[in-house]
């Protein structure tokens, strides 16, 4: 067996990370996707870096894009999750069905989120079927004290993707 016939999903299985939804916007197109790939890399300086799926509209608009805003969920926030996970921005407006501002850079910053940042692409990288996206933080907005735990990937597993597989 090759190493690139070897799968990782039985080990996969064992994992339960953190899930975030990625907005961006590009040109007069905004779009956005649940993620699960996804991580901080770098503490000096910061840098977080986010993977998205080839197949995905959000992927599409992120190539023209200069920032990303990446959004930390409650695990209350389920119909969120579903709608960003199980929707595609090819045949949905997810923004005309939540609240949503703009950042300082234009990027689109959820209202109903947890926590969130945004982040100026530093660079792409390529990751197979994934491209990552290097991030370095313009603006945060971290969550307040005592708030219910983050969503992970065990909290969305059951969603459909809306873009295909």
């Amino acid at each position: 067996m090759t190493p690139t016939d070897l799968d990782l999903g039985a080990f996969a299985e064992v994992l339960n990370g953190p899930v975030y939804v990625v907005t961006v916007e590009a040109g007069c197109e905004r779009s956005g996707c649940l993620v699960g790939f996804a991580s901080q890399c770098s503490i000096r300086p910061p840098r977080f870096v986010v993977w998205l799926s080839r197949e995905n509209h959000t992927y599409r608009v992120a190539r023209g894009a200069t920032h990303l805003a990446v959004h930390v969920l409650d695990r209350g926030r389920q119909p969120l999750a579903e709608l960003f996970g199980g929707e595609t921005g090819d045949e949905v407006d997810k923004f005309a069905r939540v609240d949503w501002r703009p950042g300082a850079d234009g990027s689109p910053v959820l209202t109903g989120a947890r926590a969130w940042f945004v982040g100026r692409i530093e660079t792409r990288l390529d990751g197979g079927d994934h491209e990552g996206f290097l991030l370095a933080p313009t603006e945060v907005c971290a969550p307040a004290r005592g708030e219910p735990a983050s969503m992970r990937y065990t909290d969305v597993q059951e969603i459909d993707p809306g873009h295909p597989a």
